[in-house]
């Protein structure tokens, strides 16, 4: 049997086991069973991706076929190319750290097996949204993963708060995939097939056609760009469609690590890239992408310096940092895209995970203002997150350093005037980033112990089992930039390595920056560190009165743009007063009036008339009986 098989479908098969045997063979055992299979998966794909770099292994398995009817023909497959084979790695090994932190994080959880159970199904739809050779594959899995999501952002649906969070997820997804469906529909009405392969040729044939959409003249291949990456802005929570992101921290911290971190985020930015054949050629869409993606990293950047909830302010990072990912898309540099996502899952995952871990200790505690002084009492913790947070802010040397600084530079190189301007966004953002990370970090765990509630000898560290997961993926957090920079952006490396699975119609510059534009920003990203450190632990005073004078400006931030307000004015109300109209003056007056209660009070009223004759008396059966006859005889002769 070929590994992908077992790749895809062990943690399928895990899910079913926990999910439909759980409460037969325990908790334990699902927890053992769930995150032994994802393990599996993952030491296979880390075996596939070998396989792809050391012998330029590809291959398509086709499990069965789908859909066959007229010229649609869409087979189930696992296709392997240097694309998905990065992926899988990123899927697999961070789901399974995922797996094996949660025994230790929902340990006092009675409903565990279910738990386990929807982190594999998540897992095996977003295999098969990355293997997928087809766009409805593709488009199975991501309904999959957002189905799944749902799950786990209302996990704990007793809580009011986390079903909101996860009926609000759910919503704005569908607004995206609305949008991703159309341009599926588009490419089946152009291309006659869904099949990557044969759109990517016949792309080139079509670059002129232009199609009536919303009765305006526009490009075919604008239009599809357009609207698939409508799809892409809802499933990695980019600007517009971007609200629910921060919410679903309602749920478990290990799905903040698992969904929105490294894995579902991303696939918006997957996708982009995987059409790189289609998005090549349409710089209309491609600077959308970018405007966008610039866009995002910073309005997300700005509501990070202020919030208080720890898994808040990492979940407006990833926002920001996945803004950075499109950007680079943007410029054409899809495989710095590619890196930067690549090596931010270790260290956004070891940074969520992380904040589980101090959530943990606190008891559930997620205000930063009430922390502080806990770096001795959680040495473990602490050391791994500084680990993280230097990753993620880029400091020299980690990985985000090669992967960030990388999509700077290349948005610099590429010589267009959004290119000058996301560079610029670019290397403010990354201040913002080092400013409010260092601010988690400085009122997290240093200064005043500010908590009432608990007493600081109580506060112990996380147990190992939530440790082991963090450890490793500190390991990558500091080494995963260096060790592939040359592999995945190299000049000629790269070539080697992508192959077809990206499309360059023309190659990326080879040239460098000049030098204080390459050291501008880290320099930046150092001075940050004690700029925080005198602003949130020295000087706080100071702090407070930067803020009482800008009020404006930091409850604009506060309230994160009020682009809840905005939707809940333009959207929500409207729809709940629409909604109200058609129910009492259209449902209750008219159609349940006129249909179902007509009906019912009818025949009641026919069977009260009736019940008259049931008397016991012969004679007015027999008058019944006479008019039946009569009816029946009218009816004959009229035939």
């Amino acid at each position: 049997m070929d590994i992908e098989y077992l790749i895809i479908f062990l943690p399928l098969l895990g899910s079913i086991i926990s999910g439909l045997l759980g409460k037969y063979i325990g908790s334990r055992n699902s927890e053992i069973i769930t995150s032994l299979f994802v393990s599996i998966s993952a030491i296979l794909s880390f075996i596939i991706f070998y396989k792809v770099l050391n012998q330029d292994y590809t291959n398509n398995l086709n499990i069965f076929t789908w859909i066959n009817s007229g010229t649609l023909n869409v087979s189930w497959s696992i296709d392997i190319d240097a694309l998905s084979s990065v992926m899988l790695v990123v899927v697999t090994l961070v789901s399974s750290l995922v797996h094996i932190y949660s025994i230790g994080y929902m340990s006092d959880d009675p409903h565990k097996q279910r738990f386990m159970s929807y982190l594999s199904l998540f897992t095996f739809s977003m295999l098969m949204l990355v293997t997928s050779d087809n766009f409805l594959q593709l488009f199975f899995g991501w309904e999959g993963v957002g189905l799944c999501s749902y799950f786990l952002i209302g996990f704990w649906f007793r809580k009011e708060s986390a079903n909101a969070a996860a009926i609000k997820a759910f919503v704005v997804n569908r607004v995206g995939d609305f949008g991703f469906a159309l341009g599926i529909f588009l490419i089946f009405y152009l291309f006659g097939t869904v099949n990557y392969d044969e759109v990517f040729e016949l792309v080139p044939s079509i670059l002129n056609n232009d199609l009536s959409f919303l009765g305006i003249n526009v490009n075919a291949i604008n239009l599809i760009c357009v609207l698939l990456f409508i799809g892409a802005m809802g499933k990695s929570a980019q600007i517009f469609l971007h609200t629910w992101l921060p919410d679903a921290m309602e749920g478990p911290t290990p799905v903040s690590a698992l969904i929105h971190a490294a894995t579902m985020v991303t696939a918006g930015v997957f996708l982009v890239v995987r059409c790189s054949p289609i998005f090549e050629y349409s710089p209309l869409a491609l600077n959308l992408v970018t405007i966008i993606g610039m866009s995002t990293a910073f309005f997300a950047a700005t509501i990070a310096l202020v919030q208080d909830d720890i898994k808040k302010i990492i979940a407006y990072s990833t926002c920001s940092q996945l803004g950075y990912m499109f950007f680079a898309a943007g410029v054409g540099a899809y495989n710095v895209a590619m890196f930067h996502l690549f090596t931010h899952a270790f260290f956004k995952a070891l940074l969520f995970l992380g904040s589980g871990s101090v959530i943990h200790s606190f008891k559930n505690e997620q205000n930063i203002n009430v922390m502080g002084g806990v770096w001795k009492k959680l040495p473990y913790t602490w050391a791994l997150m500084v680990i993280g947070t230097l990753a993620l802010t880029g400091f020299p040397f980690f990985s985000g350093f090669y992967s960030k600084d990388a999509i700077i530079e290349f948005a610099y190189l590429s010589g267009s005037a959004t290119g000058y301007f996301a560079a610029g966004i670019g290397i403010f953002t990354a201040f913002l980033t080092s400013i409010y990370s260092w601010r988690l970090m400085f009122k997290t765990f240093h200064g005043n112990y500010n908590n009432k509630n608990i007493d600081s000898s109580s506060m112990h560290e996380s147990p190992l089992i939530m440790i082991i997961p963090l450890i490793i993926l500190a390991i990558g957090a500091i080494f995963s930039g260096f060790l592939f920079k040359d592999l995945f952006i190299g000049v000629e490396s790269s070539e080697n390595f992508w192959k077809d699975s990206i499309f360059f119609l023309e190659p990326l510059s080879s040239d460098h920056p000049p030098l204080w534009f390459i050291v501008f920003t880290p320099i930046l990203v150092i001075l940050s560190i004690p700029t925080a450190y005198y602003f949130f632990i020295i000087n706080k005073k100071f702090t407070n009165e930067i803020v009482k004078g800008n009020l404006p400006l930091y409850n604009f931030l506060k309230n994160k743009w009020y682009f809840d307000e905005i939707y809940e004015y333009l959207f929500v109300k409207p729809s709940k007063k629409i909604g109200l109209y058609f129910w009492k003056k259209i449902d209750l007056r008219f159609i349940d009036r006129f249909g179902p209660d007509g009906i019912s009070s009818l025949i009641k009223i026919i069977s009260s008339i009736a019940v008259k004759f049931q008397n016991g008396f012969i004679y007015h059966y027999a008058f019944v009986m006479l008019l039946g006859f009569s009816a029946l005889l009218t009816f004959l002769i009229l035939k």
